[in-house]
């Protein structure tokens, strides 16, 4: 009958294995062998087992019964190895076949700083080891820093005059110097065993790299521009340019942006990137620039007469080129007048265009004025709905006096440029102008 019912709480060990309040229990057999006459009494084998597992202190509110020789523990502990062990521990009991094991695991809050003392004398531990190396890189970062500042120098001074421009000669020298600076970090990830490591953080720097590429794309954009802006300069310092809807004189320029001083004397940024992909009209970069005026005159005027006039007043005023010659050339045929093109040639880097225009305009209507060319305005129609009013007057017309003839005046011997923007030239922009690429 005890051997049937231990063969049936073994088959049936997923039912015992709940609780009627769900609780998980565990139910192990023994390797012992089942007596049909049980040696010891079950009390005995009960009290046995509970005061070992009192003694080892493990356990809270520890309860043994053991029925027809099957062992039931119950209690609490807090780790799972010690309520395995209380498995085992009744199992390898004479007279126990069959061991249900009911004790909880609850795990207890400890408030203990040990882990943090384990790992600090981890780190503490690692730092000792490490210091041979921490030594050795202390020396070889500063040798490799000061190897490459010496390369640097030496290749500025090598570049000396084979560039055009110190920017791009001071890239290069930079350029060159990085590698010796590389190596050296190389050495010291080599020496400490932090290869992986530095493969790693390489690429991760290449994501970041990429990420930082995309949020300061304008100003990357900005200094590759300066840089292909300092190899071609298509413009120095004190030329005058138009670009981007722009027009000044060439101030600075920095890695960031141009500075241009406009006619009213104020500092126009214009980013790099917009001037490298603008149309730049440099006026000055050629001394020699072309001027036009617009005539209107009468059409009982003789064109011949005219052109001939006119160019007697270009080849008398000095700050006309005589080469290339100077064109007086019939254009349109307006409605009271013939339209005439005059162009000429100046030195732009003497010269003022327009003091000179000034004079020549002045000059050439006292000269066609003074040899009966018309010049009349533009027709217009003028109605009188109720028809013109004739008014008899019995005192003639007062005659007006003959305006002053005009000519060559005071103000046509300075023809010089302009130099009222040399203020506005010599103020600093961001700093100083030690950072103006176009020096």
């Amino acid at each position: 009958m005890r051997i049937l019912l231990i063969l049936l709480l073994l088959t049936a060990a997923p039912a015992l294995a709940q609780t009627p309040d769900d609780t998980e229990v565990e139910v192990t057999s023994t390797d012992q062998a089942v007596d049909i006459e049980p040696g010891l009494a079950d009390g005995r084998i009960a009290e046995r087992i509970a005061q070992i597992l009192d003694a080892t202190g493990w356990y809270s509110d520890a309860s043994v019964r053991v029925n027809d020789s099957i062992a039931f523990l119950d209690g609490t502990t807090t780790t799972t190895e010690r309520k395995t062990w209380a498995r085992d521990l009744a199992a390898k009991t004479t007279g126990v076949v069959a061991v249900v094991n009911r004790i909880e695991v609850e795990h207890a809050v400890e408030l203990t700083i040990d882990p943090a003392v384990r790992e600090v004398r981890v780190l503490k531990d690692q730092l000792l080891g490490a210091l041979p190396s921490i030594a050795l890189a202390l020396l070889i970062l500063p040798l490799a820093w000061f190897a490459a500042r010496l390369v640097r120098h030496i290749l500025s001074w090598s570049l000396r005059g084979r560039t055009r421009s110190p920017f791009i000669a001071d890239i290069l020298a930079r350029l060159g110097a990085l590698p010796v600076l590389l190596l050296g970090l190389y050495l010291v990830l080599q020496i400490a065993g932090l290869t992986q490591l530095a493969l790693s953080v390489v690429g991760g720097a290449g994501v970041l790299g990429i990420v930082i590429g995309f949020a300061f794309r304008d100003i990357a954009e900005n200094f590759l521009a300066s840089l292909l802006l300092s190899l071609r300069q298509p413009f120095a310092r004190g030329d005058i340019i138009n670009v981007a809807g722009q027009s000044g004189v060439v101030h600075s320029m920095n890695t960031r942006s141009t500075v241009l001083v406009s006619v009213e004397g104020n500092h126009i940024q214009i980013p790099n990137a917009t001037v490298f992909k603008s149309i730049i009209e440099n006026i000055t970069a050629v001394p020699r620039r072309r001027g036009e005026l617009d005539l209107g005159i009468g059409y009982d005027a003789a064109i011949s007469d005219v052109q001939r006039i006119v160019n007697a007043v270009l080849s008398a005023e000095p700050g006309v080129l005589k080469h290339p010659e100077p064109m007086v050339l019939a254009d349109t045929l307006g409605a009271s007048t013939v339209n005439v093109k005059i162009y000429y040639w100046f030195d732009g880097a003497q010269i003022s265009p327009l003091k000179l225009r000034s004079a020549l305009v002045r000059q050439i209507k006292q000269t066609l004025m003074d040899a009966g060319i018309s010049m009349p305005d533009e027709a217009r129609e003028i109605i009188f709905p109720e028809g013109i009013p004739l008014q008899q007057g019995t005192e003639p017309a007062p005659v007006p006096e003959p305006a002053p003839k005009e000519g060559r005046s005071e103000m046509d011997d300075d023809l010089s440029a302009e130099d009222d923007l040399e203020e506005q030239m010599q103020v600093p922009i961001e700093g100083s102008n030690d950072t103006d690429l176009l020096r």
